[in-house]
């Protein structure tokens, strides 16, 4: 049996790392993939290695492994750093025949681990891409981002406010225009009055996120939210009385990129669940209060409806520029 093996970071994975890890599976009969991380990596060490088993779940001869880069010594030079590497390597791995990179370390480490060196595309051709340039900019990269993987940097846009202010309008008019998707107020498909109970309310939060959670693998590039727990939370204290433990939590699993607060400068439309609009200055005050509460930086959305459709279009292209 051939073993090979292909190192790296991997922070993101992206169509470069996969191309070249394909070409190292072709050279043996099993490769490595040995991803290293250490505690302070910006990009969370198990979920780049389930992004990389995800990838290559369909592939059995390339096993992904991680390893903590606990052994580097990066003030010496390259050849003397590639032989601790090569150490390292040799006690977490079964012994390397082959070493595949597109790096300068590559023939210095090969000779360590006494294998045979393939480079691969060293200049970037065939995938002109790099993780650093990913993470400073995913949008201009975006081609170059594995399915898996984009959901980690779509920007969640939650449109927030009181009810009748435009919301689910704007979210699916600005879905429309930027080619993507946008999450719907699902309280609208579980309840058909604002008779619920507590455990009516922590239903509608639960299946809000995972409809978040859903939705972030077809987004292109922006996910519109037309809601958000804190948003259930405040309907939850004003028709119930209490906020139900479990919306605490749910509010922890996903963060926001960006909030809109829609001003009710608009005029109130009643529909079989909107019966507020004796209170809408209240509300408004609640809603901006627990952004403030928690420190969340927002912007007003104001004017009538052609105007808060023309303020969002430019907000969105200053984002996703």
């Amino acid at each position: 049996m051939k073993q090979g093996l292909v190192i790296g970071k991997f922070m993101p994975v992206h169509e470069g790392h996969v191309a070249l890890i394909r070409f190292a599976a072709a050279q043996c009969d099993q490769l490595i993939v040995s991803m290293s991380y250490t505690p302070h990596d910006p990009i969370d060490p198990l979920l780049r290695l389930n992004w990389m088993k995800a990838i290559f779940a369909q592939e059995p001869q390339i096993a992904v492994a991680m390893i903590a880069d606990d052994f580097d010594r990066p003030e010496l030079d390259l050849d003397a750093r590639t032989s601790i590497w090569a150490d390292a390597m040799r006690k977490a791995y079964p012994k390397i025949d082959v070493l595949v990179s597109s790096e300068d370390y590559g023939a210095p480490f090969a000779k360590h681990l006494n294998a045979e060196h393939i480079i691969f595309d060293q200049q970037r051709v065939r995938v002109p891409v790099s993780a650093s340039k990913i993470r400073e900019n995913p949008f201009q990269n975006w081609a170059f981002i594995p399915a898996v993987v984009r959901p980690y940097f779509v920007k969640k846009i939650c449109f927030y406010g009181p009810e009748s202010t435009g919301k689910s309008t704007m979210a699916q008019k600005m879905a429309d225009k930027f080619d993507t998707v946008f999450v719907p107020e699902v309280a609208r498909e579980l309840i058909f009055s604002n008779e619920f109970s507590s455990e009516d309310i922590k239903r509608i939060g639960y299946a809000q996120n995972q409809r978040v959670k859903d939705k972030l693998f077809e987004a292109n590039k922006l996910l519109f939210c037309d809601t958000d727990i804190i948003t259930t939370k405040i309907y939850s204290r004003h028709y119930l009385n209490e906020i139900p433990s479990e919306l605490n939590d749910l509010e922890k699993e996903i963060q926001y990129d960006h909030y809109f607060l829609f001003d009710i400068d608009v005029p109130w439309v009643a529909d079989h669940l909107r019966d507020l609009g004796e209170h809408r200055e209240g509300m408004l005050r609640q809603f901006r209060d627990a952004l403030e509460q928690r420190n969340i930086t927002y912007q007003w959305v104001r004017g009538s409806y052609e105007e808060r459709e023309q303020f969002l279009t430019n907000e969105i292209k200053k984002i996703l520029s």
